[in-house]
């Protein structure tokens, strides 16, 4: 409508100059068309501007809504994953317990068998900030305290995190390695797992495997900042889901 208004008086304004009336006469009709043209155009982009910041929102708040699902799974995935790195530790600190020449329990590897021979590693749902962050949008984000604790989130809190675990994976994989290489059958379906697990090279990886301090803190500094961004996000939009 605001396009065939300017084409109508832009047309009116031709028309205007190319008539016969005296030269002040042309110059206020003219003057007026301006002032019509300039008004419609001006109403459009205010309009244009509205619905674009209204769509924006629209979107932001989508996003963010949905970002709070994918943290709260996330936050369940960090609080199980904190339980297996604290019976890591405690397996390991078992293992390195035992003095030289002394005989590991089997009935405790047997029970800390799970943790020993198992890797844990977070997987973020970070795929709905990447693709909103990729599209130029996170600056949509009007609340700069919760734009910024996202970003925080996901490009620092979350790479110390995984950085933290990958390196204990890493040494985890060490011991996996010397155990195939070491590990044999002695009857039946026994093998020598005990033994392989006592000796001073199995001791030596074991005890960089007794400390999860490091890894629990960073889970911590992870949650709490989820906390933080959905308490933020709740003020924004009630207790929508």
């Amino acid at each position: 409508m605001a396009e065939q208004e300017v084409i109508k008086h832009t047309k009116k304004i031709f028309t205007v100059w190319g008539s016969n009336k005296g030269f002040w006469h042309k110059l206020g009709e003219f003057l007026l068309e301006i002032i019509i043209i300039v008004f419609a155009v001006s109403i459009s982009i205010y309009f244009h501007d509205k619905n674009e910041l209204k769509h924006q929102r629209h979107e932001t708040k989508e996003f963010l809504l949905g970002l709070k699902q994918d943290l709260k799974t996330d936050t369940v995935e960090m609080n199980d994953d904190k339980s297996s790195f604290l019976l890591n530790e405690k397996a390991f600190s078992y293992i390195n317990s035992i003095k030289k020449d002394e005989q590991l329990n089997k009935d405790s590897i047997g029970k800390y068998y799970q943790w020993i021979f198992n890797t844990t590693g977070l997987i973020p749902n970070s795929g709905r900030f990447e693709g909103f962050k990729s599209s130029g949008k996170i600056g949509t984000i009007e609340n700069k305290e919760l734009q910024n604790n996202i970003m925080d989130l996901y490009q620092e809190n979350i790479p110390n995190l995984l950085a933290s675990t990958n390196y204990y994976t890493a040494k985890k994989q060490r011991l996996f390695d010397y155990l195939a290489i070491s590990e044999k059958r002695t009857t039946g379906n026994s093998t020598n797992l005990i033994v392989v697990l006592a000796s001073d090279q199995a001791f030596n990886i074991c005890s960089t495997l007794t400390s999860t301090k490091e890894i629990l803190e960073r889970y911590d500094i992870c949650i709490n900042k989820i906390i933080t961004i959905i308490q933020e996000i709740d003020k924004e939009y009630g207790n929508e889901e």
